[in-house]
């Protein structure tokens, strides 16, 4: 009887790490995707924990599944709990392996997102410091810049009054970076896009 009881309790050991790895990994993929983003310019926590239950659920539900399934075919006396438990715990870790690959290939395009970013905040700068009115270049550590597609930038400094700054069209796509007044002085948190010249 006694023998019986470890066996059990040694195949639930064996079989008892899907959800615990479900937590941790959900933690720490969370994490990997605000440190290392998949996509975009980047991903804050709450909405990268979000992202991270997602994953996890699809490879726990939908993955795991079926490696439990693959791991009862090599070993058929494996209990069908603990393949399930297994394929779900192998899925997890698969996503999280998956996520590191895909973060560390964006990084690439990060730091090219942001290169370009500096190189449209220079071009903005040497035109206020060179073609503007002195309201703006007293105000030009305000400056915010919104990306509008491509290597395409309207940056925006505010002068005296609120609603109206001095707001320029930068394209780093050329080098060096194309500059051009936009004769609308909205700032860019009331900016409607329009066709840009």
């Amino acid at each position: 009887m006694e023998r019986v009881w470890l066996r059990r309790l040694r195949w639930r050991w064996r079989g008892a790490w899907q959800w615990p790895a479900f937590v941790a990994l959900t933690l720490g993929d969370a994490v990997l995707l605000h440190e290392l983003p998949i996509g975009g310019g980047g991903t804050a926590l709450f909405p990268a924990l979000l992202l991270a239950m997602f994953f996890n659920l699809v490879a726990v539900a939908g993955v795991g599944p079926l490696i439990g399934v693959a791991l009862r075919r090599r070993r058929p006396t494996l209990p069908k709990v603990i393949a399930a438990d297994r394929g779900g715990t192998i899925a997890l870790l698969a996503t999280t392996a998956i996520l590191a690959g895909f973060g560390i290939g964006h990084r690439g395009a990060l730091h090219d997102e942001h290169d370009a970013f500096v190189e449209q905040s220079y071009a903005m700068r040497q035109y206020v410091a060179h073609q503007a009115e002195a309201q703006y270049r007293r105000n030009i550590a305000r400056a915010d810049s919104v990306k509008l597609g491509g290597g395409l930038y309207r940056t925006c400094v505010p002068g005296d009054e609120p609603r109206r700054a001095l707001c320029l069209f930068i394209d780093v796509s050329s080098s060096p970076p194309g500059v051009k007044l936009d004769p609308s002085h909205a700032p860019n948190t009331t900016f409607v896009p329009y066709a840009q010249p």
